[in-house]
């Protein structure tokens, strides 16, 4: 595959999420430990892992919505302390007013994000990220009319049209069927390759390929507790056609290196546990 497309650094500067010594507790417990991390403005990376390593938590960090227990987190230089319309989320719960219809839960969320704005020219917008999302005749219709997937395709269409310059998305294609994946994948490569200035994205899934399909830079968390184990650079070039890609030898052997990385450090948390089962046995 051709891999001579320029590619954002991961660089230590001032411009993009910053990451630093990041350690995060819950009642004693660690949960993230010593992340370092640097995601240049523009950048589509994807936190993989297995559940439970503390990708939502890491996730919720960076929008503001969790405390770390220590170390720093900042956005262009400033330091992230609360939630901000800068950084729009994607959460796997789709999060929308049941009393409202999706196209008002989209206009209402624009209300904050643009109080300049009028009426319609938020409804507009609403309906045509309703329609991207494949729900324009849906619209009107709340959320408990709605299955699972096309309420998280109403929470996408919501993040996407508040225009946010960075997305952090929890696996927010976990409830869709292979089609609606697919398309929504598409959309979201789209958005973010077609924004000026192009979006930050930080999106969480446990799906390598997944992962390899969307992203610049892969970032494997293992877990117990969760650290970076492995960062990669995606070599493929965009735009990545699903079929050719998904298929070529090229995509095979890095699905496998990546598999083989996280079996190698399953294995070593499980030795560590023995090692230690085994000394508490011994005392």
């Amino acid at each position: 595959m051709n891999s001579t497309d320029t590619r954002p650094t991961n660089s230590f500067s001032d411009s993009g999420l910053k990451v630093e010594s990041l350690r995060f507790a819950y009642n004693g417990t660690p949960v993230l430990l010593d992340i370092n991390l640097a995601i240049t403005e523009g950048e589509f990376v994807c936190l993989l892992g297995p559940s439970g390593c503390g990708k939502t938590t890491f996730l919720r960090l960076l929008a503001g919505l969790e405390t770390l227990s220590s170390g720093n987190l900042s956005w262009k230089g400033r330091p992230i302390t609360g939630p901000s319309l800068e950084r729009s989320v994607v959460f796997q719960d789709y999060s929308l007013f049941p009393w409202m219809s999706l196209v008002n839960n989209i206009t209402l969320a624009l209300s904050k994000s643009h109080p300049e704005t009028d009426k319609k020219w938020r409804l507009n917008l609403a309906e045509e990220f309703l329609e991207k999302v494949g729900l324009a005749d849906a619209a009107r219709k709340h959320p408990f009319e709605l299955s699972g997937g096309m309420q998280q395709r109403g929470a996408i269409a919501r993040t996407l049209a508040l225009g946010s310059p960075v997305l952090l998305m929890d696996e927010p294609f976990g409830a869709l069927d292979p089609v609606n994946r697919a398309r929504l994948q598409d959309l979201v490569l789209d958005v973010w390759a077609n924004a000026t200035p192009r979006k930050t994205v930080v999106f969480v899934t446990h799906d390598i390929e997944e992962a390899l399909h969307l992203a610049d830079r892969v970032v494997m968390l293992g877990s117990s507790p969760g650290r970076i184990i492995n960062e990669l650079q995606v070599p493929f070039a965009r735009p990545r056609l699903r079929r050719t890609l998904s298929g070529s030898p090229e995509f095979l052997a890095l699905r496998e290196q990546v598999a083989e990385r996280f079996r190698q450090d399953t294995l070593q948390s499980i030795e560590a546990e023995s090692v230690v089962s085994g000394d508490a046995e011994g005392i």
